[in-house]
């Protein structure tokens, strides 16, 4: 089993910059990646970014590119989203989601952190 905490979250006004962050416990070590979702009301949630544990690889959602960042620190099994020039359609419940090697899906979820961006 793996455990996630999101934290980071909180209002900021248009052009702004927050950073998350998703502190993994428990079997960190099966971890192949980890991907930060958001919901926003009313809507489907969304894929933002995602990283592979190993850092090989990352892989951004377009309405993010060139704003957000998504880094690790395995020595502290936490994984951060630095998010930039924030717009209010960034308003959301950010989620990040862990999953094993043998899964298609992200299987481990965090309890969500919300993501206000005034204009």
């Amino acid at each position: 089993q793996v455990q996630l905490v999101e934290s980071g979250g909180g209002l900021v006004q248009a052009g702004g910059s927050l950073r998350l962050s998703c502190a993994a416990s428990g079997r960190t070590f099966s971890i192949y990646a980890v991907g930060w979702f958001r919901q926003a009301p009313g809507k489907e949630r969304e894929f933002v970014t995602a990283l592979t544990w190993s850092g090989t690889w990352t892989y951004y959602a377009d309405s993010v590119k060139g704003r957000f960042a998504i880094s690790r620190d395995n020595a502290k099994n936490t994984v951060y989203l630095q998010m930039n020039s924030l717009k209010p359609e960034d308003t959301a419940l950010y989620y990040c989601a862990a999953r094993l090697p043998h899964q298609s899906e992200y299987a481990y979820w965090g309890q969500g952190t919300q993501v206000t961006v005034s204009s």
